[in-house]
């Protein structure tokens, strides 16, 4: 024996409510969605703008160290030039001192150069991510917009 197939949902709100029920329904429906969606795409404008400043004062503090690092090494220059100078003069203990000024300062350089660059890129890192789509949830339930208002389509 086969058994009758019970109406759908949707079937039985067809056959008990009104044309202008339906109407008033799918408007108050459709002005909701709406609503949710300019607020999911605000949320993401403000999520990926904070992302986007984060990022960017990473980076500036890297180009920050990586001009101390050019700063340092001008001074690297600047006290080997002084040594060799001094040790080629007259051998003395000033231009021993003069040699270590200059080792620190390179030193100073090296550290300041490896900070700088690790900055930069987890700034270009996080800015990449940030900007590469910046509405992912807004984006897609866009596209599943068109599904939602088809008429010859049931949504579950």
């Amino acid at each position: 024996m086969s058994h009758p197939v019970p109406p759908s949902e949707t079937q039985v709100r067809a056959e008990r409510e009104s044309l202008g029920d339906m109407f008033n329904s799918l408007s108050t429906n459709l002005t909701t969605l709406i609503h949710q969606e300019i607020a999911l795409a605000k949320a993401e404008v403000t999520q990926t703008a904070n992302k986007t400043k984060d990022s960017a004062k990473v980076m500036g503090k890297g180009a920050g160290m990586l001009g101390g690092a050019g700063v340092a090494g001008h001074f690297v220059l600047l006290f080997l030039s002084l040594t060799i100078m001094w040790a080629l003069g007259n051998v003395m203990n000033l231009a021993l001192a003069a040699l270590i000024v200059a080792v620190l300062w390179g030193v100073i350089a090296g550290v300041l150069a490896m900070l700088g660059k690790k900055n930069l890129d987890r700034g270009q890192k996080t800015l990449q991510q940030a900007t590469s789509d910046p509405m992912p949830q807004t984006r897609q339930t866009v596209t599943e917009i068109p599904d939602t208002v088809n008429p010859s389509k049931e949504t579950p």
